[in-house]
């Protein structure tokens, strides 16, 4: 499948328990083209419990659940893919795990030579940032829309943009090349999440092929 679009990324503090898989699917209605479960704080049975229900829920509406840096979470509830850290397994393994036909993507945060060794080691996608200021990870590395210029000269790969985005800055990452935007708050984080993705799904219409 074309990796594409807006990337909605789950935050716990964001959703809780009982609204989660109601708001994904809001998201899903605006227009997100891939879900990321991000849960670093819940405890296991929990973060179980609703992996298998993000997974029925975008199984049954076609969109790919990914899971952040859980291999065996991932492998449990048979979710589309995984998303690796620094301090995650290797695209390799995770691989051999997940099968062929698995979504994995690795953080390449500000680094070109991560990015050559995710690409080496058989990464689907390549994720860079924070491009702006990130209540989510508010130390994180900063990047500079110019990484991404770069980046994509060099790959082939699509490119995930992640860190602060909205729709008022998200123009300037695509293009300079992003392929999939990542965004948590900017989604989340708003009164109407179906509405607020909608407007950023709205930005790729005309972009490199879709309409």
């Amino acid at each position: 499948m074309e990796l594409r679009g807006l990337y909605a990324i789950t935050d716990s503090d964001l959703l809780p328990a009982d609204r989660l898989v109601e708001t994904v699917s809001h998201a899903i209605t605006g227009g997100a083209a891939l879900v990321q479960y991000r849960d670093k704080t819940s405890p296991p049975q929990l973060r179980r419990a609703q992996a298998i229900a993000l997974q029925a829920l975008c199984e049954t509406r076609g969109v790919p659940l990914i899971i952040n840096d859980d291999l065996d979470l991932a492998v449990h509830c048979g979710a589309a893919g995984i998303h690796l850290g620094r301090d995650d397994p290797d695209p390799a393994t995770a691989r051999e795990r997940l099968g062929p036909d698995a979504i994995i993507g690795v953080s390449c945060y500000a680094d070109l030579e991560r990015a050559r060794a995710a690409a080496a080691a058989g990464a689907d996608y390549l994720a860079f940032g924070r491009f702006f200021p990130s209540s989510t990870k508010p130390g994180a590395t900063p990047a500079d829309p110019d990484l991404l210029r770069a980046a994509r000269q060099e790959f082939a790969l699509p490119l995930c943009a992640i860190g602060g985005i909205t729709p008022a800055n998200a123009p300037l990452l695509l293009e300079a090349g992003a392929d999939l935007l990542a965004v948590i708050h900017g989604l989340f984080g708003q009164p109407d999440v179906r509405a607020a993705a909608a407007r950023f799904q709205a930005l790729f219409k005309g972009k490199r092929g879709q309409t």
